[in-house]
């Protein structure tokens, strides 16, 4: 399962995640800082990724277009890198099993 960063998220949590999400990208990885939010659901879509970010717009997309992509709603504030981090590789198992529900369009991940 890879995981597509959202602008909105450090591009460093692709080499701190690449152990339990391989394959996993960041926007920046491939030129969409600053793209439509279009552009960077077409481009998770067509290219196999969950979708990880804040932004409450994707949320809304999902609930209109469905899946695929699935979404990852990360509603923890303003956080650190390593509370990121921490709640993805804490939250694997879940993680694992929305992207394998085939019924599931989002996940709204909340620290604990």
């Amino acid at each position: 399962m890879k995981l597509f960063f959202d602008e909105n998220l450090s591009h460093r949590l692709v080499s701190l995640v690449a152990e339990l999400y391989p394959g996993s990208m960041h926007v920046r990885d491939v030129g969409l800082i600053g793209a439509s939010d279009e552009a960077i659901w077409s481009y998770a879509r067509d290219n196999g990724f969950v979708l990880v970010s804040k932004d409450a717009d994707f949320y809304q997309r999902s609930i209109l277009h469905g899946a695929p992509p699935k979404i990852v709603w990360l509603r923890i504030g303003n956080s650190t890198t390593t509370a990121i981090t921490g709640l993805l590789i804490e939250r694997y198992d879940l993680v694992r099993r929305f992207t394998e529900d085939g019924s599931a369009t989002f996940l709204v991940l909340n620290p604990v």
